[in-house]
Formats: C-alpha cells, sequence, structure tokens
C-alpha cells in the first residue's frame, strides 16, 4: 500500500501537520488510538470521516519509518 495517497501534508490544513486524505484527523491520533489498543471499529465510530483505508495506511507509515531505523545486515553494530 502506498500509505502517501492517504496521508498529505498542507500548511493550510491543521497548520501542516500531516492529516488523513480529506479529513482533519492527524495522522498522529490515529496512531495513538491504534496503540492505546482501541479498534478499528471503535476508532472509525469516533471519527466518523476515517475509512479502513486510513487506518492501514498510518500503520503502513509507521512500519516504513521503523524500517529506516533498523540497522541492515552488514552494517556497523551499535553498542
Amino acid at each position: 500500500m502506498d500509505y502517501r495517497k492517504f496521508i498529505v501534508r498542507n500548511p493550510k490544513i491543521c497548520g501542516g501537520v500531516p492529516i488523513l486524505k480529506g479529513t482533519r484527523v492527524p495522522r498522529k491520533t490515529v496512531l495513538a488510538n491504534i496503540t492505546e489498543g482501541l479498534s478499528d471499529e471503535e476508532i472509525l465510530d469516533s471519527y466518523p470521516l476515517l475509512k479502513s483505508e486510513h487506518l492501514r495506511a498510518a500503520v503502513v507509515f509507521a512500519a516504513k519509518s521503523a524500517q529506516d531505523d533498523i540497522p541492515q545486515y552488514g552494517t556497523v553494530a551499535l553498542r
């Protein structure tokens, strides 16, 4: 999934904070809800403009961001 189709940043919307496209819901809000253990249904009920694709995009974004922080095989080990 290309999360960039669902997460946008516009300085005129929410001060440029990354939001889920077509809403004013910040990406970090969705990730915080997931981290707190809310189900997809609970999040979607709380934010009626969100779709399940938005939730998946937020998770894919977080996973890809975390991947960037993991050293690749053959790189210098962290001490």
